[in-house]
């Protein structure tokens, strides 16, 4: 219902009632019929439903299986050894996922909890939560608003709505009927549940309650949201479905293979299988993937992004357009002073100090008056600057500030600001004498001047030079206020408003702007080196949003988009125009949803960044949701994925950049892991086919794929970052793990290492070597193979030993780790029996050396000839 169109005597005879308010007993029945105003919430998982969701994987229920047929069959040491694995994992899982989203909550702890009523006349205070439509709400300074309410009177009243249209001004409201289509924020007799009462008073009805409301609205879209899977867990599902099913074809057909020809026993058998899952199902993998995402989340810690959900890490390497909130994400949300106009020059002062003895009398007159004829304070707390009243005039103070002009005791006599006459003004005392200053409107200011200061003296008023710098400075989204002065008798001691229509002088213009973040527009910059692109959606101006946009290097920034142009769109007109504009301005919260899902539908992973309630629901829609730690409000965080402490855009290229040194690493991680495991795989298949025994026991193959796969795939997550790393485009979402040459890789380094695992041990089967040697010498030479394809993987494709490689103390460490976790095996007694290992000599220890090193020979040729023919 668009209640901001409709008069009064029409709203009144909508909701039943009138300026009186409704009685108790009309009120209760209301409240019956149609509920309580509050925000319901969604359903959320119990603790236990999400630890368990971490079991729901295809490959785990491989390993659940073969961990029971081993109980079945007596081998309770190797069950509890799978189960453990299995376990483990699904803790790593849920201790980093640990983090609810708790969305729901913060939007209904910014309601407020009691309302002040008119109940037939009489005033009563009410919980918040009893108002039905049709009440008679009264506002004053601090309240937060209770409803949505169309506003009865206004006297002066001012709402902040920043949190729901991201637009830093306050807003003065009144009781107009607005006769053509309105933004959210150009509704100015409506306000909005949960935004604050900056000053003034007034009286409204109410026209929605709870989940009807704007703020509803946020809710229910927050609710109806699902999560969104990031670009890893789609492809880690991939490509377990894809191990899963190879797996099961091929336990399915050696089964009937060994049954028809081969005399196994079912015992037999069974272990044989079980040892095939085991080897084959890389079930090291899952722990060390969360091993590298939080190596990630740490170092973006100390960068000052704070990642919520570890997946987020490297969906940040693969985003290609990031959706920006302007007020306070790309600006400082700090309104400032950036031009001061006077009749003989256009001054920015922003960033140095003032000296007044060197500037103009007009400039002079104008910092002056920007600070005297002045409400608000400035507060610093802990470094963090606090303004005490109004954004606008917070920013002139700051420009007398620079002057190094203090508040003394000048004031004689003050017009405080009315909406109706649009101007302040005060009587004070400068340097012994009295003067007006008057700032305000400046069509007001104008009309009430005849004269102008230029070059040091008055001359007339020139209004076409005016009205064309108001107009310019206004089109580059500032907001322009006007300030004027005269002089005046010392004994005078009263102001009227008649004292303000004669022998006024003009001084000049403030342009008035929050203004973007130097760092934001250095971000923006590598952004683009980066093949990302930067799209701002704001509930701010059009003016205002093509002038930020154009001065951080936005592209696009010309065909700036309204809410109301956004509205008239299909969903596919709208996939299309995303395309090709890059600023949206007077968005409300379902503008941006619509805008971040028709991006995403284009193909884009979409990162999209914000620090009002406005901006939750597309944060939680986006691939990337990313809040402001400092100004952004709690339902923001909660619904994000990652928090930036620092408030800084420029922080999320840093994270970009480690998402993607993340994504690099997992990459090599994967290449490095499956190999190893389809190795110890095909030496079980090659047994079960040539009706061999097996090469190595359950418990040494899960002893390969855990302990060593960890070790050494711990130390690939410690690479450095490539060269290039942020000049190349984002890679496509589509693009599988395993490409055409990693499966080639994969399945050529598996048969190698099997390959040798069967030379190795039937050398030693020659030399009659009984087989707890053979096992034990084949553990080990599986173990540097393992070691010497990890060095292979630093690199995928160029030469892997490097300056880098130095640089990565924790390959080093990882390498000896596992030395010493080998000669525990091999050389303790204790763990013969565990193992069933034993003692091996200087030749057997040489001999898996030497095989070892020759994986690394092989790949490493392989890897030269692939880069002969690429050139």
């Amino acid at each position: 219902m668009d209640w901001y169109k409709l008069p009064l005597s029409d709203i009144f005879k909508k909701v039943e009632t009138n300026e009186a308010g409704l009685g108790n007993s009309e009120r209760g029945k209301r409240l019956a019929e149609n509920g309580s105003n509050v925000l319901t919430k969604g359903k959320e998982d119990s603790e236990l439903k999400k630890f368990f969701k971490h079991f729901n994987d295809l490959l785990i229920y491989v390993l659940i299986v073969a961990g029971i047929l081993k109980g079945i069959v007596g081998s309770y040491i190797e069950m509890v050894i799978i189960f453990i694995v299995v376990i483990i994992n699904a803790i790593i899982g849920y201790s980093q996922e640990r983090k609810a989203t708790n969305s729901l909550n913060s939007l209904t702890s910014m309601l407020s909890e009691e309302a002040t009523i008119l109940s037939e006349n009489k005033k009563e205070i009410v919980p918040a939560d009893s108002l039905v439509v049709g009440d008679v709400v009264l506002l004053g300074p601090g309240d937060i608003i209770p409803a949505d309410l169309r506003i009865i009177e206004a006297y002066n009243l001012v709402v902040e709505e920043a949190i729901l249209t991201g637009e830093s001004t306050p807003v003065t409201k009144n009781s107009d009927v607005i006769t053509e289509k309105a933004d959210l924020g150009d509704r100015l007799n409506m306000v909005f549940s949960g935004t604050l009462v900056g000053s003034g008073s007034g009286k409204g009805i109410v026209t929605e309650t709870g989940d009807d409301t704007e703020l509803g609205k946020i809710s229910r879209n927050l609710k109806e949201m699902k999560n969104t899977e990031t670009p890893l867990i789609k492809k880690m599902k991939q490509l377990n479905k894809q191990v899963f099913y190879i797996l099961s074809a091929l336990i399915v057909f050696l089964l009937f293979y060994s049954i028809f020809y081969h005399d196994f026993s079912m015992n037999e058998l069974v272990s044989a299988l079980i040892a095939l899952a085991v080897s084959a199902v890389p079930e090291g993998l899952p722990a060390v993937l969360s091993i590298i995402l939080s190596l990630g989340v740490t170092r973006m810690a100390k960068e000052k992004a704070i990642i919520k959900k570890m997946p987020a890490v490297e969906t940040l390497g693969s985003m290609s357009v990031i959706c920006s909130d302007k007020t306070g994400t790309l600006t400082k949300n700090e309104m400032s002073v950036v031009s001061v106009i006077t009749k003989d020059e256009v001054s920015d002062h922003t960033e140095k100090p003032i000296e007044l003895r060197d500037e103009s009398l007009a400039f002079r007159r104008l910092v002056e008056i920007a600070l005297y004829c002045n409400d608000t304070k400035i507060d610093y707390h802990d470094g963090k600057r606090e303004v005490i009243g109004n954004p606008t005039e917070g920013a002139l103070l700051e420009l007398a500030n620079r002057a190094n002009l203090s508040q003394d005791n000048h004031l004689i006599y003050k017009i405080p600001f009315d909406s109706l006459y649009k101007y302040m003004a005060v009587l004070v005392i400068i340097d012994g004498e009295n003067y007006i200053y008057l700032k305000g409107a400046p069509d007001v200011i104008l009309g009430l001047a005849k004269q102008q200061v230029e070059k040091d003296t008055s001359t007339p008023l020139d209004l076409e030079y005016w009205e064309s710098r108001i107009s310019e400075f206004a089109s580059k989204g500032q907001r322009v206020l006007a300030a004027a002065y005269k002089k005046v008798s010392s004994e005078k001691e009263h102001l009227t408003h008649e004292d303000l229509h004669d022998e006024m002088i003009f001084a000049g213009l403030y342009g008035i702007i929050d203004p973007p973040k130097k760092e934001a527009i250095e971000a923006v910059g590598v952004c683009r080196e980066a093949g990302i692109s930067v799209k701002m959606i704001t509930g701010d101006h059009k003016d205002t949003a093509i002038a930020i946009a154009e001065e951080i290097g936005i592209e696009n920034y010309n065909n700036a988009l309204v809410g109301s142009e956004i509205e008239g769109l299909s969903d596919k007109e709208l996939r299309d125009v995303v395309a090709d504009h890059d600023v949206f301005a007077r968005t409300t919260p379902e503008h941006k949803l619509r805008l971040v899902t028709a991006i995403q539908e284009n193909g884009h992973v979409v990162g999209m960044t914000g620090d009002g309630v406005n901006d939750a629901p597309a944060l939680k829609k986006a691939d990337i949701g990313i809040a402001m730690g400092i100004k952004g409000t709690q339902v923001t965080k909660d619904a994000s994925d990652m928090v930036l402490a620092d408030d800084n855009f420029a922080t999320i290229v840093k994270a970009v950049k480690e998402g993607r040194r993340v994504y690099d690493n997992l990459k090599k991680t994967i290449y490095f892991a499956l190999p190893t495991a389809f190795a110890q795989g095909l030496l079980v298949v090659v047994s079960l086919l040539a009706n061999m025994p097996l090469p190595l026991t359950s418990v040494q193959i899960l002893w390969l794929n855990m302990v060593t796969t960890i070790t050494l795939s711990f130390a690939l997550g410690f690479e450095p970052y490539a060269n290039d790393l942020m000049k190349r485009k984002p890679r496509d979402p589509k693009e599988n793990i395993l490409d055409s040459y990693a499966i080639i890789r994969v399945a050529y380094v598996s048969v190698l290492i099997a390959v040798l695992g069967f030379a190795v041990e039937a050398y030693l089967r020659g030399k009659g070597v009984d087989t707890a040697v053979i096992q034990t010498t084949l553990l080990q030479t599986i173990v540097f193979g393992q070691a010497f394809y990890m060095i292979n993987c630093r690199e995928l494709i160029k030469f892997p030993i490097d300056k880098g490689i130095l640089k990565n103390n924790v390959l080093w460490g990882s390498l000896a780790i596992l030395l010493v976790l080998q000669a525990i095996v091999i050389y303790v007694p204790v763990f013969h029996t565990i193992m069933e290992t034993t003692a091996l000599n200087v030749t057997q220890l040489g001999i898996s050396l030497l095989a070892g090193l020759g994986v690394f020979v092989v790949v490493e040729i392989e890897k030269l000839i692939y880069r002969l023919v690429k050139k």
